[in-house]
């Protein structure tokens, strides 16, 4: 079982930076993947990115490469999302997900975290 908490989201203008965290818990988060999605309102969940938990090799959707970057810490149970030059379409709740095999099945949500982008 794992257990994931984000924190980090809020309100920032457009060019701004913002770092959300995603704190797990449970012993076997490093077998995991971890990824980042977000949904604005009316739109589906989509996927923005993900780090494998054997060499940490990142992915991202094509809509963020260049600005958003992905990590974790092992030791510390956490993965991050850096955001930078926040637009107003990156609008949304993002939440973290953990996943054995592929960020297209995810086996854990967590519970989601505000980020608005003013223009």
């Amino acid at each position: 079982q794992v257990q994931l908490v984000e924190s980090g989201g809020g309100l920032v203008q457009a060019g701004s930076s913002l770092r959300l965290s995603c704190a797990a818990s449970g012993r076997t988060f490093s077998s995991y993947g971890m990824g980042w999605f977000r949904q604005a309102p009316g739109n589906e969940r989509e996927f923005v990115g993900g780090i494998s938990w054997s060499d940490s090799s990142t992915y991202n959707a094509d809509s963020v490469k260049g600005r958003f970057t992905i990590s974790r810490d092992n030791a510390k149970n956490t993965v991050y999302l850096q955001m930078n030059s926040l637009k107003p379409e990156d609008t949304a709740v993002y939440y973290c997900a953990a996943y054995r095999s592929s960020w297209k099945v995810v086996d854990y949500w967590g519970q989601g975290t505000q980020v608005t982008v003013s223009s």
